[in-house]
């Protein structure tokens, strides 16, 4: 790890201006130019067909011919009231998905009058202390119509099952319901701090999810393995696949170890990564990172179903990125991010207010036309989601060709 006194920890190395080597953030150095003696042997066997293992292009064979990815806005805050007027108007703007954020006491599982709380409340995101709350976030919104992603992780399983009684008055079977919990308490340890339990219990807590929605919410997804908040800690971008493969692998394990099978529980996992400035890293990392969890779901654990070795991830776009100075240009750094995200295959995708380096977004900035906007040029009118995927593609970052950049 290379440090200076005026600098924050990094693993690239420090080089001056007067050095012509140039690093991304993970310590890979980029060539002035690369040719195919730079592509090592094998390149066929690694990459396969968009939609065929090992998935390296893409878990599906058209991606984004047939189905654009789903974007979505983080919303919650402060009150049920508003979060449920926030949503209504999401969805009237054309949202395809809804994110609901949670303030830290539910995150912690306190309530809202709980003295620890005082300041906290409805911050974040929004108080939910009891069924009602959840009733107020929900009026008038047909649960059977909509994929809502819950940012919750040590409480999990009780705003699951609130959402899911929710759903019940409305008439919804539970195995109508679509969504994510995050339910991701490893990274929670490492990264953030939320958690209410020691690991042993929590990681039970979690698999206990797993075996509770295959059996009365299957089209839920139980887990979203997080690496977002490890990049956002400081990590690199290779450093962000191997702690979020690793954590997953714990679960994986975990859940074996409680008596399931492999294949009745693998499909549902999700994973949630983020997206920084270096376009061809990025593309790379989330290529990368689908082959090795291919592998490692059939030669580690044997899994025989398909969806059982394929990555489906969400993305959002880098927040330690952005500045708080010349806040405007975020927007072009944020949209470049989208565009790497889109790149790489993901499946839905998030991408931050332009002054979130300032306060939480102001109304221009979490406005649709100025946030979820910067999706619509990505799929409407650039010509990224029409190719599948290059099938000659560099292993390596290339700063003079865009080949490694296409979309998989």
């Amino acid at each position: 790890m290379a440090t200076r006194p005026d600098s924050k920890p990094t693993i690239a190395p420090v080089v001056g201006s007067d050095d012509e080597r140039r690093f991304t953030d993970s310590g890979i150095e980029i060539r002035t130019v690369y040719g195919e003696e730079d592509v090592e042997p094998g390149l066929e066997e690694r990459l396969g067909e968009p939609g065929e293992y090992p998935y390296t292009r893409g878990i599906h064979a058209d991606m984004y011919r047939s189905r654009h990815w789903t974007m979505r806005q983080y919303a919650g805050y402060a009150s049920a009231k508003e979060t449920n007027e926030r949503f209504h108007y999401l969805i009237d703007h054309g949202s395809t998905g809804l994110s609901m954020a949670f303030d830290l006491p539910t995150q912690l599982g306190r309530d809202s009058d709980d003295p620890l709380c005082l300041g906290e409340v409805g911050r974040t995101g929004v108080a939910i202390d009891s069924i009602d709350d959840m009733r107020r976030v929900f009026d008038g919104i047909p649960l059977a119509d909509v994929s809502t992603s819950m940012t919750i992780n040590a409480p999990a399983a009780v705003l699951l099952l609130l959402y899911e009684l929710v759903g019940e008055e409305q008439g919804v079977d539970a195995s109508e319901l679509q969504g994510t919990t995050q339910n991701d308490v490893l990274k929670e340890y490492i990264a953030r701090g939320n958690f209410i339990y020691p690991p042993e219990p929590a990681m039970r807590l979690t698999t206990d999810l797993f075996a509770y929605c295959r059996e009365r919410i299957p089209k839920w997804n139980t887990i979203s393995i997080s690496g977002y908040h490890m990049r956002e800690k400081g990590c690199s971008a290779v450093q962000e696949v191997g702690f979020t493969l690793a954590n997953g692998i714990a679960y994986v394990q975990a859940a074996l170890d409680t008596g399931m099978e492999v294949d009745e529980f693998a499909p549902r996992l999700a994973f949630f990564f983020n997206c920084h400035n270096n376009v061809f890293q990025e593309v790379a990392k989330f290529r990368a990172a689908r082959r090795m969890w291919a592998r490692i779901m059939r030669e580690r654990f044997g899994a025989c179903e398909d969806r059982s070795l394929t990555m489906r991830f969400h993305t959002q776009t880098g927040g330690s990125t952005l500045a708080a100075q010349q806040v405007e240009n975020n927007i072009v750094r944020v949209a470049l991010q989208g565009f790497a995200a889109v790149c790489g295959g993901t499946q839905s995708l998030h991408t931050n207010g332009y002054d979130e380096a300032l306060a939480l977004p102001s109304e221009r900035a979490a406005g649709w036309r100025c946030a979820p906007s910067r999706c619509l040029p990505t799929s409407r009118e650039w010509s990224t989601p029409s190719t599948r995927s290059r099938a000659r593609t560099s292993s390596r970052p290339s700063p003079t060709r865009s080949r490694s950049a296409r979309r998989s």
